[in-house]
């Protein structure tokens, strides 16, 4: 199977997660690509391959090499982001695309133009997968996975490629944070592992967000408009006035490189309650506590303001920055580079404005960076792929494998 038609083929699959959920899968769709992947590995003649009860698809291809060496692992993750919709993907081919605007929805005038995303200038004459404008596309991180799965795939059809033994993981819940919940870091016997879950050609990272999760509970009193007069308490009015005493400028749309922010992402309320969900993020940890730290001193104003429990908070935090940990192993990077120089490609090294599942695995025990998959605006209906960087990732892979074989 050609890794363009097996990429279509997964994205097809609707496997968006669902952060109210309290189960692992927190969606039971997950667990239609879960088994077509352990159906294919084993078709691959891969000799071990698991699916666990918690959606969690592991496989391992053993050494074939007379020497010891490092065992690889490569992870990404099955589900897809949460913000607009996975179902009913429908890719579009754009080839030999011409630098100017493409029409994906005429419909609906949703256009992927350079003029708002100019790194689409660098793909000149190079063949685009995009959105149909309706959908997200899901190369996050269904590129990653399909990457891995094709580079295995080649490591098994070509049994004269040494290498030692390697760990294929593929996760579910990644984008609502719980990617590595459940990761059983043992069982995945790994020495170090790569994610492959980044963004444009050449990306490699190996910092990350220290990252917290908030939802805030606000109480109100409704009472007829027409006899409200000290009596009615607007809830939605208070969770306004919350989000306005945060920092303008520490909006995700106001930022970039290592400044954090504090990002507003769902919303509900009426006059007697509203729910309000945050994600505060910081790459320095001082920074991050401090973020934290005003913004509960923020709640704790409005309480002594509008009495005692009409604002409730659960902020937890999510994960940590793995620069800390990487950079005793740096190796695990040095490598990353090394094989991408090989593959012609230029390193960009440079902070995630995000997390993966490789920063918690990485304080699991298990140093985890993060290599591109090549994608483009994530978590919308403007996310494409060219299919030349898919390829290039599949080559980034075997030559981390081959380098480590002659260690």
């Amino acid at each position: 199977m050609s890794l363009v038609d097996r990429f279509f083929k997964y994205v097809k699959i609707d496997t968006q997660s669902d952060s109210s959920s309290n189960t692992t899968p927190s969606t039971l769709k997950q667990l239609d690509l879960a088994r077509l992947l352990v159906k294919e590995l084993q078709e691959m003649g891969v000799p071990r391959v698991e699916l666990d009860e918690n959606g969690y698809v592991m496989a391992w291809l053993p050494s074939n090499l007379d020497k010891k060496v490092p065992a690889i692992g490569f992870v990404a993750h099955m589900d897809t982001a949460t913000e607009i919709s996975g179902a009913n993907v429908n890719p579009q081919i754009v080839e030999n695309y011409d630098g100017k605007e493409i029409i994906l929805d005429q419909s609906k005038n949703v256009v992927l133009s350079p003029t708002d995303f100019p790194e689409l200038e660098q793909y000149r004459g190079q063949t685009l997968i995009t959105t149909d404008g309706t959908t997200l596309l899901g190369a996050d991180d269904k590129a990653g996975v399909a990457e891995i799965m094709t580079a295995v795939e080649h490591l098994m059809a070509h049994p004269e490629f040494l290498h030692g033994q390697i760990c294929i993981g593929f996760t579910p819940d990644e984008e609502i944070g719980k990617g590595a919940d459940l990761f059983d870091v043992k069982k995945f016997g790994a020495d170090l592992a790569y994610t492959v879950d980044g963004g444009m050609l050449g990306e490699l990272e190996f910092e990350n967000f220290n990252a917290a999760e908030a939802k805030v509970f606000v109480q109100g009193r409704s009472v007829h408009p027409g006899s409200a007069k000290k009596k009615m308490v607007n809830a939605i009015l208070i969770a306004a006035e919350l989000n306005g005493m945060l920092p303008e400028n520490q909006r995700p749309q106001y930022t970039e490189g290592y400044e954090g922010f504090y990002h507003l992402f769902e919303f509900k309320g009426s006059v007697e309650e509203a729910e309000l969900r945050y994600i505060i993020r910081d790459h320095d940890r001082e920074k991050f506590e401090a973020k934290k730290k005003l913004f509960m001193e923020a709640v704790a104003f409005l309480n002594a303001k509008y009495g005692e429990g009409t604002l409730r908070v659960e902020l937890r935090d999510q994960y940590y920055n793995m620069k800390e940990l990487i950079l005793p192993v740096k190796d695990v990077v040095e490598v990353a580079d090394q094989a991408m120089r090989q593959a012609g490609i230029e390193p960009i090294i440079r902070p995630i404005r995000g997390g993966t599942d490789g920063a918690r695995l990485t304080y699991m025990g298990l140093p985890t960076p993060n290599i591109f998959g090549g994608g483009h605006n994530f978590h919308g209906k403007y996310e494409y792929i060219p299919i030349k960087s898919m390829e290039k990732a599949v080559e980034v892979i075997l030559n981390i494998i081959r380098l480590y074989s002659e260690k």
